[in-house]
Parts: structure tokens; C-alpha cells; sequence
């Protein structure tokens, strides 16, 4: 069950709401895990007893490592933990990309069972491993209740695509969120979880179609209009449906007393490719500077160092995205840009200023967007060498309005926040505090903007989303 589908805008959250908002408080986190349950087994039901199974061990393993007199008994329990999500991850979500690659490289025939892969896995993953990281590290005790430790998991807004929530970010509001019941937070809520709606059925799906339409022709039949097409169209899907589906979860968080960190800060507006990893999927970000680039050492090293750590974390970023090359090519190119940036690129950004650092970056960026959305590394080159060779002559592309007007929107919104003025404006519309006439505004265009949403899903045969699969 996806945020976008019928089943869940129609009968699932209605339902949901309702009894949330009539059950005592003692009893919420109860009906959460309920539902989350029910939730993740509705598109999982063979996978939820691993879910299920992991969190026991978890939660058991932590309070055992907790307990331990010696720093090196911890690490024992530490390790124990880390098998066992790491080696769940692996099998799960690797295992047929390695033995494919072996089998390749050696000419082998090695068999292997085709694996299923869980829905959510890495993004539950990674928050077990925060929860049993952090307390080793002595950033906060372990649970003494079992089942707040599986509410923190499965709270069903963010537990198959985030964001990835570190347990000290939330774990008062697990206990105690009465304070964040307030009328404005609720009405917040629903307006982003709208908003977020229409950013995903509206414009992502509406983009989507054209992205899928442009990628299925054979390479060599698009010329550099038709690649730039398809490029673009992707570029703004993958945004509107993974920002639009954390706006989502962050609106159901605000609803229910929860407040889920952001995941997007306008990335589009980037002058840098670092400024781009500051404002794109933040709290993977956040995750991978915390659990693997300052374990490694960060920048406090050597130049050479430093530079092999990005590469390093971003080789891994892009094997945490899928288990396929292209993930990993795309991940390499992000991490090189990085470490250009320090060599004298990002001095060169700053000399050219926003007006001009800000197109080219975004040019970097939708280029990795080619890498990232074909699996076919050989057909992404060859999409690449398309939209550079200035070649208008071989074919024609049809584009109907729908997606010109779209792809109109989607420019205007992403690139709405680039003055400070524009900047201010946003963080008004996405804020706490309604006037009186405000909370009517916010109410009619929240009621207006998820039934037009409802209307697009329940027209277009076309709905998927871009992050359910990692």
C-alpha cells in the first residue's frame, strides 16, 4: 500500500484518522502499530515476520549490549546486531547482484533462488542500525518498553521510503506528544500531506509518462531534443514523487503529533553538487555523514583521505539506491564531482556566482539522472552522448500539453525559492501559524488539491513510485 493509491486516500487513512483521534492517548501508539502492521503487510504479507522478527532481536540484543560492564562485551553485542541487519540487507536486497556478477565474471553457473526484496528494507535497516549504533555510542539509553521501540520502526508514514528517522529525533514524541495536538499543527499536517499529494499524482505521475515513453525507444532512434525530453521529464518525476511522498509522511506526522524531519530543502536550486547532498534526501545524507563518513574520518584527515572517503560514502549511497551498476556509476559520478569541488571547482562556483553556478549544476545533476534511471549502462551512455551531440536532425518527438504544461509547473516550483523574498514566501506557506482567513485558505485548497489528486489517480492507469523499490 502506497500513499497515492485509492485504497489508501479512500478507506485506509480516513478510517485510520478517525479512530487516532478517538482513541485515548494511552492507546494511540497501540492502534499505530496496528496499523502499521497492517499497512506493511497489506504490499509485504510474506515479509512482515522479518520486520517483526528483526525489531524482537533487536530491541533484546541493544538492552543486552546496554547491560554489558566492558567496552568490549558492547562490541561483541554491537557486532551481533550489525550481522544481523547488514547480513539481512545483503541477502535480501544483493545477494542475486553478486552471485549475477560472479557468475559473469568467472563464467560460472553458480545457482541461486531469486530473492524477493521486502519492501522498505533499506529504510527500516537504517534506522535499526541508528537505534543500536547510538546507543553504543552512549547518545541515548535503550527502550525499557518493547513495544515504543516498535512503534519508532514501523510508524507506517515512514517506514517504507522515509524520511530515516534517528531515534533520539524522536523519541519524546513517542511517549509524550500531547503538546503537538494543536489545531494549527493538524491543519498543517493536512495541507503538506495535500500538497505533497498533488506533487506526486499530478506532476510526477503526469511526468513519468513521458519520461517512460521517451526511455523505451531504442537509443539511437532519440535525437538531442528527445534525450533532453526524456531527461528532463525524469528529472522532475523522481523529484515531485519522492519529495512529494516525504511531504506526505511529514504531513501524516504532524497529524498524528509527530514531527518527522525534512527531506528536501528545494535542491534544485543548488550552486554546487555539495549544496545539492545538503538539500536532497537530507536524512540519508545526514545518516551517511554520521554512521559512515566520520567513522572513516571525514574531513579531519589528510586531502587524499578525505577525497577517498566521499568517494567511498557515495560508492556506497549508490549501492544503497539498488543493487545494479548504473546505482553504483551513479554514486561514483556524484562522489568525483564532490571531490572536484574541493580540488577548485566549487572556488570556480562561488567566482561565477548562483546565476550562473546554479544552471550548470543543474546540468551535472540531470545528467546523473540518466545514469540513475536505466539499468542499461550501455543505453544511459549512449542517452548521454545524445543530448551533447546537438543533434536535431534524425527525429521527432511529439509532446502533448499536458505535458508542457507540467513541465512548466515543475520548473516554476523547483526553481520558485532561488531569491530570499521567493525563499520567505514558501516558508510561510509551509508553516504553523494561520490567521483566521488563512485557516479557511489552507482548508479549501487542501480539500481542492486532494480531490483533484484523487481524480488524476483514479484517471490515469499510471501510478508508481520511484522509491518503493529501495
Amino acid at each position: 500500500m502506497v500513499f497515492s493509491s485509492i485504497t489508501f486516500l479512500v478507506y485506509f487513512l480516513p478510517l485510520f484518522l478517525l479512530l487516532y483521534h478517538l482513541a485515548p492517548n494511552k492507546y494511540k501508539n497501540a492502534l499505530i502499530l496496528i496499523a502499521s502492521i497492517y499497512f506493511y503487510s497489506w504490499g509485504g504479507p510474506k515479509f512482515v515476520f522479518v520486520i517483526l522478527g528483526t525489531t524482537f532481536l533487536d530491541y533484546f540484543l541493544v538492552n543486552a549490549m546496554h547491560n554489558q560492564k566492558t567496552q568490549k562485551a558492547k562490541t561483541k553485542f554491537l557486532i551481533v546486531s550489525l550481522c544481523l541487519n547488514l547480513g539481512l540487507l545483503f541477502y535480501f536486497k544483493y545477494c542475486n547482484f553478486f552471485i549475477d556478477n560472479i557468475n559473469a565474471a568467472l563464467g560460472a553457473d553458480i545457482k541461486w533462488l531469486k530473492v524477493a526484496l521486502p519492501i522498505g528494507i533499506s529504510f527500516y535497516t537504517f534506522e535499526s542500525l541508528t537505534y543500536v549504533v547510538d546507543v553504543y555510542r552512549g547518545v541515548h539509553k535503550p527502550l525499557k518498553n518493547f513495544w515504543h521501540y516498535q512503534t519508532y520502526i514501523l510508524l507506517f508514514p515512514k517506514l517504507i521510503a522515509g524520511p530515516i528517522v534517528r531515534y533520539h529525533d524522536i523519541a519524546d514524541q513517542i511517549t509524550n506528544r500531547e503538546k503537538n495536538y494543536t489545531p494549527d499543527v493538524k491543519l498543517s499536517g493536512f495541507l503538506i500531506f495535500c500538497m505533497g499529494l498533488a506533487k506526486k499524482a499530478i506532476i510526477a505521475n503526469t511526468l513519468g509518462m513521458q519520461a517512460d515513453a521517451v526511455f523505451k525507444l531504442p537509443a539511437e532512434q532519440l535525437d538531442t531534443a528527445a534525450a533532453w525530453v526524456g531527461a528532463l521529464a525524469y528529472t522532475f518525476q523522481i523529484y515531485f514523487d519522492f519529495s512529494g511522498y516525504s511531504d506526505m509522511a511529514i504531513g501524516l506526522g504532524k497529524i498524528m503529533g509527530f514531527k518527522l524531519p525534512e527531506n528536501f530543502n528545494n535542491p534544485y536550486i543548488s550552486g554546487s553538487i555539495t549544496e545539492f547532498w545538503r538539500r536532497w534526501h537530507i536524512t540519508l545524507g545526514s545518516w551517511m555523514k554520521n554512521y559512515l563518513y566520520i567513522p572513516l574520518g571525514g574531513n579531519k584527515e589528510s586531502n587524499t583521505k578525505l577525497y577517498r572517503n566521499l568517494i567511498i560514502v557515495f560508492l556506497l549511497s549508490g549501492l544503497w539506491h539498488g543493487a545494479s551498476w548504473n546505482f553504483v556509476m551513479w554514486g561514483a559520478y556524484h562522489g568525483l564531482f564532490l571531490v572536484l569541488e574541493r580540488l577548485f571547482l566549487g572556488k570556480l562556483f562561488e567566482k561565477l556566482g548562483k546565476f550562473v553556478s546554479v544552471p550548470i549544476t543543474f546540468l551535472i545533476v540531470v545528467t546523473g539522472w540518466v545514469l540513475f534511471r536505466n539499468e542499461d549502462l550501455s543505453y544511459a551512455t549512449n542517452v548521454i552522448k545524445q543530448m551533447y551531440a546537438f543533434n536535431f536532425s534524425d527525429g521527432k518527438f511529439a509532446l502533448n500539453n499536458d505535458f508542457i504544461f507540467m513541465a512548466a509547473l515543475a520548473l516554476l516550483i523547483s526553481f520558485f525559492a532561488i531569491t530570499h523574498k521567493t525563499m520567505q514566501w514558501q516558508q510561510k506557506f509551509y508553516g504553523e501559524q494561520f490567521s483566521g482567513n488563512g485557516r479557511w485558505l489552507a482548508v479549501i485548497t487542501g480539500v481542492v488539491l486532494f480531490y483533484i489528486s484523487l481524480s488524476f489517480i483514479s484517471a490515469l492507469d499510471f501510478n508508481p513510485f520511484i522509491y518503493f523499490r529501495f
